[in-house]
């Protein structure tokens, strides 16, 4: 399942005439633009965009500026797909990594080929079930979202100061996020840094101060009362709940933190 059996590259190209293929295929466009064309329609695609034609199915690809492209064809995707489709990568780009990944392990000597063709043929499938299933994001609002998570860990961090940097006023940020998040950015912030300490007292023996700041918390007992709001104890309480196989408290919905 999610078997990868070919990975190729186009570069400059302009047209590719009619073909049809037994696997799957995907094309992660990295450059360019460009209309696929099917007997029951066309799908235009650009950068950023994977179109997914399942096996069987004529078709052509045209541009007039060019495109360039990764492509896949994979055995037996866990995809439910029955017509072509364009599915667009995220503004972190993880698919765009994935099929690069795929593309050099395909080609590479190493002994462990096989094992990470069939890691990377599993991740892209479920990027693209995630990315299907899942209302796209404005591009500012992953922006932030990935920004957040690479530096919650920062006590430091002035979240308001990289807002500033973004276009458009902090104001407008902060409404875009909350629509499409349902919490503020400094919500968000706050509640993904209570959730890795959670799960950090679960999972590690150093002291609550060493957690809280390792997760952000400059002041242990500022911490440890946002912790009790959200988990309802204290962490103490919590790891020890754990650790005696007694179900920690659910946490507070997400705005609440």
């Amino acid at each position: 399942m999610n078997d990868i059996t070919f990975v190729g590259r186009h570069t400059a190209v302009f047209n590719v005439s009619q073909h049809t293929h037994d696997a799957w295929e995907y094309v992660y466009c990295t450059a360019g633009s460009g209309v696929f064309h099917f007997p029951d329609g066309s799908l235009p695609y650009s950068r950023g965009d994977v179109v997914i034609i399942p096996p069987g199915i004529p078709h052509t690809n045209e541009s007039t500026q060019g495109f360039n492209n990764i492509h896949i064809n994979m055995a037996s995707p866990i995809l439910t797909l029955k017509d072509p489709t364009v599915i667009v990568d995220d503004s972190n780009q993880f698919l765009l990594q994935a099929f690069h990944a795929a593309f050099y392990h395909y080609y590479s000597d190493r002994k462990e080929r096989t094992a990470l063709l069939s890691a990377y043929g599993n991740l892209i499938c479920y990027y693209l079930i995630a990315y299907q299933t899942d209302s796209r994001r404005s591009g500012v609002v992953d922006e932030i979202e990935h920004h957040i998570i690479n530096h919650y860990a920062d006590c430091d961090f002035k979240l308001d100061v990289y807002l500033e940097s973004l276009p458009g006023s902090i104001d407008y940020l902060r409404k875009l996020f909350q629509k499409e998040f349902g919490v503020t950015p400094h919500q968000y912030l706050n509640n993904k840094r209570l959730q890795i300490a959670a799960e950090t007292l679960l999972n590690c023996s150093d002291t609550v101060a060493d957690i809280a700041v390792m997760c952000g918390f400059r002041d242990p007992l500022y911490f440890s009362r946002m912790f009790k709001k959200k988990y309802g104890m204290s962490p103490s309480l919590y790891a020890r709940m754990k650790a005696s196989g007694e179900a920690p408290a659910p946490a507070a919905p997400e705005g609440e933190a």
